[in-house]
């Protein structure tokens, strides 16, 4: 197979991995333990590992774009109100309204930090004193 067939069929897995990991997120992101975001904690820390997991492993930010990708429309699929009226996520009560608008933001912003974060790789490194 050419190069250019597997980076594209890289970045369907990487879509559809992002996609069952906002999928999770979604449904996840409201769990408390007392007044403790504990689901929303988790949902963001493993969305944010999986993007830099794979920027990191592949070394391609088109890779972390359409990881970042899946976790956004499955994010926004998840959350709307399905054609019977029922919704998958419940809304959020009255002391936990900026739960879903943290996580709603968290998926779309970790896909700009890790896809437009600096390659440190490629610079030089610098010159060592004869001395050392």
């Amino acid at each position: 197979m050419s190069s250019r067939i597997l980076r594209v069929v890289g970045w369907l897995v990487a879509l559809a991995v992002g996609a069952f990991y906002g999928a999770a997120g979604t449904v996840v992101q409201a769990f408390l333990v007392g007044p403790v975001p504990v689901g929303l904690l988790l949902a963001t820390v493993g969305s944010a590992a999986l993007l830099i997991a794979l920027r990191t492993l592949t070394g391609d930010r088109v890779n972390a774009l359409a990881g970042g990708l899946g976790i956004t429309l499955a994010t926004y699929v998840f959350s709307q109100i399905g054609p019977g009226g029922s919704a998958i996520v419940a809304a959020p009560t009255a002391g936990t309204e900026w739960v879903p608008l943290v996580w709603t933001v968290v998926g779309p912003a970790l896909m700009v930090l890790v896809a437009l974060w600096p390659d440190f790789s490629k610079l030089p490194t610098p010159a060592r004193p004869s001395g050392s």
